[in-house]
């Protein structure tokens, strides 16, 4: 196969994809139509109308777990593709996690110093 039809191939692919979901989105606005309803843009909690405004400021503590959430689900992103490929690359591999995990773990010891697990 050359080139040129290569990028023939991927272009009718590309409209295809384009045509398949413009197809569906013409669908979907035909076959569902939707009703304005009077309370379906009040902010709510709990199926019960919102007593505190809707943009609400945060206290900056929770911006610390929100960090350190952040920090753990990288860990976790990292680590999946770092599995798949250690048995391949072998101690390599196994240093360079030992150092990421090393990076990760003083800054969990840094937010413990720090009192960012500490119940407020």
């Amino acid at each position: 196969m050359s080139a040129l039809q290569q990028y023939g191939l991927l272009l009718a692919l590309i409209c295809g994809v384009i045509g398949l979901v413009l197809i569906l989105f013409a669908l979907a606005r035909a076959i569902g139509r939707t009703q304005q309803e009077p309370g379906k843009n009040v902010p709510a909690t709990a199926g019960m109308p919102s007593r505190d405004p809707v943009w609400v400021r945060y206290h900056a503590r929770y911006y610390g777990y929100a960090l350190l959430f952040l920090a753990f689900d990288m860990e976790m992103a990292f680590m999946y593709p770092w599995a798949v490929v250690y048995r391949q690359t072998g101690l390599v591999a196994l240093l360079d996690m030992g150092v990421f995990l090393a990076i990760l773990f003083l800054g969990l010891l840094y937010g413990w110093s720090q009192g960012a697990f500490r119940r407020q």
